[in-house]
């Protein structure tokens, strides 16, 4: 399973480097070239790397409520795929609600994701209006044609005068 996620990954390990006064740091240890590997810490770790191994500590560190805003940057599009039942599998096993935002298709095509499981949160003159999209028959009519969470409610989610930005002076 080691290295699925990140190539060449070997081992991940957590130092204490008493050179520099005790500072934890993440040592990777991947596969290349050189036979010992290459021993690298988290500042020579991607955007990427980093965030996903940050979601995967927070999922699994103990049974609180999670907030994640938008768990997908800088992760790759086949990734951020399976992370809808990777967050599944893991909330379940710790018993751990997940609650996440996204504007992610990707993230929103798994087929699992329930349109009862969604809110949509609609600017207002007032405020944030917060409708269940179980609620909502025009993606409820999509969801029933065979289209995925996200094909359903992404469009509902695009600002009215988006088409305006290309008109912007370059």
């Amino acid at each position: 399973m080691r290295g699925v996620a990140v190539p060449q990954l070997k081992n991940l390990s957590y130092v204490v480097d008493q050179t520099e006064g005790g500072i934890s740091h993440l040592q990777a240890i991947y596969e290349h070239w050189r036979p010992p590997g290459a021993r690298q810490r988290e500042q020579d770790s991607s955007d990427g790397t980093l965030r996903l191994i940050g979601l995967l500590w927070s999922l699994l560190e103990s049974d609180s409520p999670l907030l994640l805003e938008e768990p997908e940057l800088s992760l790759n599009s086949a990734i951020v795929r399976k992370l809808p039942g990777l967050m599944h599998r893991l909330a379940q096993k710790t018993k751990r609600q997940v609650i996440l935002s996204t504007h992610s298709r990707e993230l929103l095509e798994d087929r699992g994701i329930g349109s009862d499981e969604v809110l949509l949160l609609i600017p207002d003159q007032e405020g944030t209006k917060v409708r269940i999209t179980s609620d909502d028959g025009e993606v409820q009519s999509r969801l029933d044609a065979g289209m995925s969470v996200g094909e359903a409610v992404l469009p509902k989610t695009e600002p009215a005068d988006s088409q305006l930005l290309l008109q912007f002076p370059a």
